[in-house]
């Protein structure tokens, strides 16, 4: 049987959530060339999915974090996978924006938290885990008591795990970077030569050099 985390790769990978460009790279925001794009919100789309992952998450949450108050979302990416979770598991749901709301009360959370509340925060995707946990931050001086983060995937920087570390951030995620690059050679979206470069990326994403076609 296979795993979820591989499962949930070939999933990724069959609606294009995950793109694989190895000889004509995307520019990340940061300015990075990256042989790999994610973007989640796709599979927001398709039914079957996104109740896997609402399904998945919930499990890891009950296995992995105990009396959980309340399911934060990290804008944009996290805020529908979790609210769906947060409903299925019958408990409160916030999220936390990137920056405050710059009118009205200029919220950075949206909804209410009180303190003490053990919270768990529903992330799509780590990368350096900065952005995540900016929401943990936001969160803690909320009063909240951030019990964990799960994600949907994670490239498996070795800096989102000193990140995480540093922050006293328990991470779970549902898929990984490893674990895609073996649902995409068994599905032939990728040949055996291509696996050293997707390797060699992320050991040095900042300054990965394109192979030469």
């Amino acid at each position: 049987m296979k795993k979820v985390e591989r499962l949930l790769a070939e999933k990724l990978l069959k609606i294009s959530a995950i793109i694989l460009q190895l000889d004509n790279p995307f520019t990340w925001a940061s300015g990075w060339n990256s042989p790999i794009y994610t973007d989640n919100r796709k599979t927001l789309s398709y039914p079957e999915i996104r109740s896997f992952i609402k399904v998945e998450l919930t499990r890891i949450i009950l296995e992995s974090f105990k009396d959980v108050d309340v399911v934060a979302g990290v804008a944009t990416g996290a805020i529908a996978q979790g609210a769906l979770v947060a409903d299925l598991l019958g408990v409160p749901y916030v999220y936390v924006r990137s920056t405050p709301k710059d009118h009205g009360l200029e919220n950075l959370i949206e909804g209410n938290i009180k303190p003490g509340q053990r919270v768990v925060v529903i992330e799509d995707l780590i990368s350096t885990g900065k952005s995540s946990l900016k929401a943990v931050e936001a969160i803690r001086s909320a009063g909240g008591v951030v019990v964990g983060m799960v994600a949907l995937f994670t490239y498996g920087f070795p800096v989102a795990e000193d990140n995480f570390s540093k922050a006293g951030v328990k991470l779970v995620t549902l898929s990984n970077y490893n674990a895609m690059i073996e649902a995409a050679l068994a599905t032939h979206y990728i040949k055996e030569s291509d696996v050293d470069t997707l390797k060699e990326w992320r050991k040095d994403p900042a300054n990965w050099v394109p192979r030469k076609l």
